[in-house]
């Protein structure tokens, strides 16, 4: 790797773990870095897992009293979201490469569009539904968001915010660190089934990681801080550009 190559793949992995900690998504900025640093799409996508998962990881310790509050719920939230991460992942083994590459502008707008209309479903859908009538169905949904997660991933965050919200955790801070514990949760589950297939550059991730775990601890510990309105602007539009740039290359030329 090129001095450049490593201070582009730190810069995003700082930008991307920050933003992971705060909201979920830093897809969105890592995986173009990756492919930019040489990586095949479907290789890129499987380091990108690795590379991010100190970002969520290291802002745990700032949420360790929200998850003691939780208690022995965060078990079966954890299996299956663990459950569908194994789907998914096998599935991206699976697949052929050009498959991934053509759904690859359709991954990241659909990833934006979460981020743009996300936060409205979401309030929606918790006022408007009931709990206890929920949590079954729930779970299910939580089941096929992970597969997605273990497939590609980017805008999860928004759908695990939603559906533990909409499952009692209505606090802010709580519902964000299960959301983190979630996503390390199956992120090292895919890395697995990942590593096993051969399809991680380990040294691209490495890189990254570091990035990741600066920017990932200190979103952590300052997300309460951030003006999360402007940064959702900044995303969105950054998205509907690269689903842009990714539908010119993929369809057009």
């Amino acid at each position: 790797m090129t001095l450049e190559t490593i201070a582009i793949l730190i810069l995003a992995g700082i930008v991307g773990g920050a933003w992971n900690a705060v909201a979920g998504g830093a897809t969105l900025f890592t995986f173009p870095a990756l492919m930019l640093a040489g990586l095949p799409p479907v290789v890129a996508n499987a380091t990108n897992f690795l590379a991010m998962l100190p970002s969520n990881a290291a802002a745990l310790p700032a949420y360790r009293q929200e998850l003691k509050g939780v208690g022995r719920e965060i078990w079966p939230l954890l299996l299956v979201s663990g459950a569908g991460a194994i789907c998914g992942s096998c599935l991206l083994l699976i697949s052929e490469p050009k498959t991934f590459v053509a759904l690859v502008p359709f991954l990241l707008l659909a990833a934006t569009s979460l981020f743009a209309f996300g936060g409205k479903i979401r309030g929606g859908l918790i006022a408007m539904l009931n709990r206890r009538s929920l949590t079954k169905p729930l779970y299910v949904v939580l089941f096929l968001s992970s597969i997605y997660g273990g497939y590609f991933g980017a805008g999860l965050g928004i759908i695990l915010l939603a559906i533990v919200q909409i499952m009692g955790f209505t606090n802010f801070h709580v519902a964000n660190s299960l959301k983190n514990l979630l996503a390390t949760s199956f992120t090292i589950i895919s890395i697995l089934v990942f590593g096993a297939g051969g399809i991680v550059a380990w040294s691209e991730a490495a890189v990254m990681m570091t990035g990741s775990t600066l920017g990932g601890y200190f979103g952590g510990r300052y997300t309460k801080r951030v003006n999360e309105r402007l940064l959702k602007i900044m995303v969105v539009s950054f998205g509907v550009l690269l689903s842009l740039v990714y539908f010119y290359r993929t369809w057009v030329v």
